[in-house]
């Protein structure tokens, strides 16, 4: 068939859907790193070390390690519409929970059962948008939806620790509040998203339907093409040696973005800084993520080129890495913290059109699943290291230097992975076998 889809019919689409999908993004990253900000009063209230706070942030990736796949082939199964609000409901509920943890094991426990209500929600958002954009549209689509990240890490800051302000109201304490006041609006938008998105294109009733027909047969066209080239057996693309070098990948910036997510306002604060200062300052290198996230995501689309521009962006997050590093103790790192942070998220644009190249259905359900929660173990050993090894030796230095040469690893395989047969249905020379 011919591809009828205008840029007109894209925008339209986008209008609608990316909005809705943004606003989700930064409830689920304000509610998956508040904990963080919450530790500069909560860890001294309950009796956190920073060994304890980093195994308890972490531990939330475990759960989401083991629920995502599941979760990802039940969106696939229900319906993404009615999937996605499930998610957004009971994490919002567990995550206004955090408010009542008394010690160092309820905070485990509620962080766990927080990573198996979230499971599935950041690769059925990718997921969803395969079922509406063309392959040619999507690091764009992508960079539009991921930009909450930066911005969410860039509003939690001033937000979070302006919530930190409300001690003994109601009497509760100000972290507390935090906890409370990001999860219920979760809670509540759960239910918009269910009562507003629709599933595919062809349940659109905002489109007319031309519209409907002509964006439904161009997906279907692209998944076509998928499945006729790759096949879509679920078992083999969660084994293919693409699904998991793409992994790999995904772990070492996952690794280097949430060990500084979760570490940076306490390193911050060590500075001599006060709450308010370390909430601001703790959100310039996420302002530059965001130009990180639109650069690399118009660039990578512009020139269809995904290999180099995904090997810059993780080369630059080792560089910045390591000057944070060297920079240790001053305030000179936010600036190279944010060379880093242009790095860890003008990766993610070019790297999530990747596993849709050679995966449709079923297939993709489950392997972007599978590189998202392998990639998400990064969430637990990033804070778990930075914390161990701050215990160890009283300083973040030997930590960052860890997630710099763990980003470097990735970005030294990058071109070996995404080579010219990537996504010709031909195994890439990574070395690794088919299991």
């Amino acid at each position: 068939m011919s591809r009828t889809v205008s840029d007109a019919l894209i925008k339209k689409v986008s209008v609608r859907l990316i909005p809705v999908l943004f606003f989700s993004y930064v409830l689920a990253y304000l509610d998956r790193i508040n904990v963080g900000f919450a530790a500069l009063k909560m860890n001294a209230d309950i009796g956190i070390s920073p060994y304890i706070f980093g195994l308890g942030a972490g531990v939330f990736f475990l759960s989401y390690f083991v629920f995502e796949v599941p979760s990802n082939l039940a969106l696939a199964k229900f319906g993404a519409r009615k999937w996605i609000s499930r998610i957004m409901i009971s994490w919002g509920i567990i995550s206004a929970c955090m408010a009542f943890v008394q010690g160092p094991t309820s905070f485990i426990i509620v962080r766990f059962l927080l990573g198996v209500a979230e499971a599935g929600f950041f690769p059925g958002v990718i997921l969803y948008l395969t079922f509406w954009f063309p392959q040619e549209y999507r690091a764009r689509i992508v960079a539009a939806f991921i930009v909450a990240v930066p911005v969410s890490l860039a509003l939690g800051g001033p937000l979070s620790t302006g919530l930190l302000s409300m001690d003994g109201v109601l009497g509760l304490r100000g972290w507390q509040w935090l906890f409370i006041l990001q999860g219920v609006p979760t809670f509540l938008f759960g239910f918009v998203f269910l009562a507003i998105m629709p599933d595919r294109p062809r349940d659109a009733t905002w489109l007319t339907g031309e519209e409907r027909s002509a964006l439904q047969g161009a997906v279907d066209e692209d998944d076509g093409a998928v499945a006729a080239n790759h096949g879509s057996d679920t078992l083999q693309a969660m084994t293919d040696p693409r699904t998991l070098a793409l992994a790999f990948i995904w772990f070492a910036n996952t690794t280097a973005n949430l060990g500084l997510a979760f570490f940076l306002p306490q390193m911050l604060k060590g500075l001599g800084l006060t709450d308010m200062q370390t909430g601001i300052v703790t959100s310039v290198p996420y302002i530059f993520g965001t130009l990180g996230i639109l650069g690399f995501g118009y660039i990578s689309d512009k020139y269809n080129e995904r290999r180099w521009t995904l090997f810059v962006a993780l080369a630059l997050t080792a560089v910045g890495l390591f000057g944070a590093g060297l920079l240790t103790g001053s305030l000179l790192t936010v600036g190279v913290v944010a060379v880093a942070a242009i790095g860890i998220y003008g990766a993610k644009p070019p790297f999530w059109p990747l596993p849709s190249t050679f995966m449709t259905g079923n297939a993709a359900a489950a392997g972007i699943a599978l590189i998202n929660s392998i990639g998400n173990l990064g969430g637990f050993v990033g804070p778990y290291a930075l914390g161990w090894i701050k215990d160890s030796t009283q300083s973040y230095q030997a930590g960052l230097y860890f997630l710099a040469v763990l980003t470097l690893i990735a970005a030294a395989l990058t071109p070996f992975v995404v080579n010219a047969r990537f996504t010709n249905g031909q195994k890439p020379s990574t070395g690794l076998k088919r299991a």
